[in-house]
């Protein structure tokens, strides 16, 4: 297999390097996966905005989602990653486990959103009309519906990317669920 290099900041574009630093000063670091980004011109940049346009869904509910779906995905790098994320957010380890695994029993609305997601991400976009109908029930809109499916895609990109390079994860590696 291919052996894919993580770039360092002199080896990215002016407009990367400006990105790499703002990166360093927000979170520490430049994230391996976000680095690897940076060989490509604007993709770094794109993925940003992505990530970080405004949405009806709450910070909870983003993790979410990225917990869920890179679960289907089998994404080493973004479940650890989200995984750290989700205990910043409040999670516990065990809700963690029980997200990943598609649903979160101790809050009704965050239940219907992980089937969902899981639901489809698993049907490769067309989900189950039971499973569509519950999280309307439990008070998405159609708006936010749209942010899911979003998000969705947003996450289905960087577990993409790892999954094709397996790049080294530099968060805490994620438990394995039992």
């Amino acid at each position: 297999m291919k052996n894919f290099a993580i770039p360092t900041r002199e080896d990215v574009s002016e407009n990367n390097q400006a990105i790499f630093d703002k990166l360093n000063k927000g979170l520490g670091m430049v994230p391996n996966l976000y680095a690897y980004f940076a060989k490509s011109e604007t993709a770094l940049g794109d993925y940003l905005t992505l990530q970080n346009r405004k949405s009806s869904l709450r910070p909870k509910e983003k993790e979410v989602v990225n917990l869920v779906v890179s679960q289907v995905n089998n994404c080493e790098y973004c479940l650890a990653a989200h995984t750290a994320i989700g205990k910043m957010n409040g999670f516990t380890d065990e809700q963690i486990l029980e997200i990943r695994s598609g649903k979160a029993g101790f809050d009704s609305k965050l239940d219907a959103l992980a089937k969902f997601a899981k639901d489809i991400t698993i049907n490769r976009g067309t989900p189950a009309t039971d499973v569509l109908t519950a999280l309307f029930d439990a008070g998405y809109t159609e708006a936010g519906l749209i942010d899911i499916i979003i998000l969705i895609g947003d996450k289905m990109i960087s577990n993409f990317i790892h999954g094709a390079t397996k790049l080294p994860v530099d968060f805490p590696a994620a438990p394995a669920l039992s």
